[in-house]
């Protein structure tokens, strides 16, 4: 329907005629609030509208007007042209929205970027199914107090080869204390990542990690009584050597759930990292590990936390060569002449 310049829409015309009906008492008042789902007191507002105003009443003064705060069209051309880029491809929102601040200078809500996605058919890849949540272990109240570790094996530059990363996570404050990407799954990798953590923020009270042969000989808990009466014990691995040598307690998860907070970094770690590493042209695991440097510290800013207490980081004493403790050992015999295989 047009009065002048005014269109209605098919649910406005249904109220303007209801709103006629009863001024010309064709219709009760609580007739009218029935047919429109509407108290008797809006239809009274809406009566009172009409005679003063006829049908412009009914439509609301915003209409046609954008917002103050819109974001302008030439800010979601930009966003969009951006999020079309190879290396945004399997961009979640959030960091997203990090990049778009951090890169190019575009400050935008969570919620605004999410709608200027949305309504051009993009969903995150992050989006979350709703699921049951169970109850998460508070955190230890001293940073150093735990250091969870763990490896995951990961498409990180976006080909069908997969490298292993290995990380460690200070369960008090959420900081990553140590990443280094190898091949695959070795104590080469795990050293590394504890290397970092020594010398960047020092020796922890204990390590949680899982039952791999890494850290725990697979004979533990094997013997028998007459071998444990006779003495006999099983050796450490080159890792549990080593965490011995520093004062470091190991404790062993049962099951991946465990060690939930390692987990979750995984989570987001392979969400971030292959496209920082698009973004940067990085497909090797030197160029990687440089990168990792330094990122690790970027992440904490954002993600960490406080801790409840005082550090129980001990710091590495002087006269004490890391690279000393951190590598492989062996117990050798020599024969009568001197010589060891």
């Amino acid at each position: 329907m047009k009065e002048g310049l005014i269109t209605l829409s098919q649910e406005q015309l249904k109220t303007f005629k209801v709103i006629h009906s009863f001024i010309d008492k064709s219709i009760t008042r609580q007739q009218a609030a029935e047919l429109l789902s509407l108290s008797t007191r809006q239809i009274t507002r809406l009566k009172k509208g009409i005679l003063q105003s006829g049908a412009e009443s009914l439509i609301h003064k915003n209409t046609g007007r954008k917002p103050a705060h819109a974001v302008s069209d030439e800010t979601k051309e930009n966003v969009l042209s951006i999020h079309s880029k190879p290396e945004f491809r399997e961009v979640n929102f959030l960091h997203f929205q990090d990049i778009l601040y951090e890169d190019y200078g575009i400050a935008l809500s969570y919620s605004s970027l999410s709608s200027i996605l949305k309504k051009s058919g993009i969903e995150s890849p992050m989006k979350k199914k709703i699921r049951h949540r169970t109850h998460r272990r508070k955190r230890k109240a001293h940073s150093g107090q735990l250091i969870q570790i763990d490896a995951t094996p990961f498409e990180w530059f976006g080909t069908s080869i997969k490298y292993a990363l290995h990380g460690a996570i200070d369960d008090a404050t959420g900081d990553v204390v140590g990443l280094y990407m190898t091949q695959n799954e070795c104590l080469f990798g795990y050293f590394e990542m504890m290397r970092q953590c020594c010398l960047d923020f020092g020796i922890p009270q204990s390590i949680y990690s899982d039952r791999h042969t890494t850290f725990r000989s697979p004979k533990t808990g094997q013997l028998t009584v007459e071998e444990l009466i006779s003495g006999k014990t099983v050796n450490l691995t080159q890792f549990g050597r080593s965490m011995h040598e520093l004062g470091v307690d190991m404790i062993f998860a049962n099951t991946p759930q465990a060690k939930g907070r390692i987990e979750r970094l995984w989570v987001t770690l392979q969400s971030r990292l292959p496209v920082e590493f698009a973004k940067r042209g990085i497909n090797t695991l030197t160029a990687a590990n440089e990168f990792l440097a330094n990122y690790r510290f970027q992440y904490n800013e954002k993600f960490s936390v406080e801790p409840e207490s005082d550090s129980l980081f001990v710091p590495l004493q002087e006269g004490i060569d890391i690279d000393e403790v951190l590598c492989i050992k062996h117990t050798r015999k020599t024969d009568n002449a001197g010589t060891f295989s």
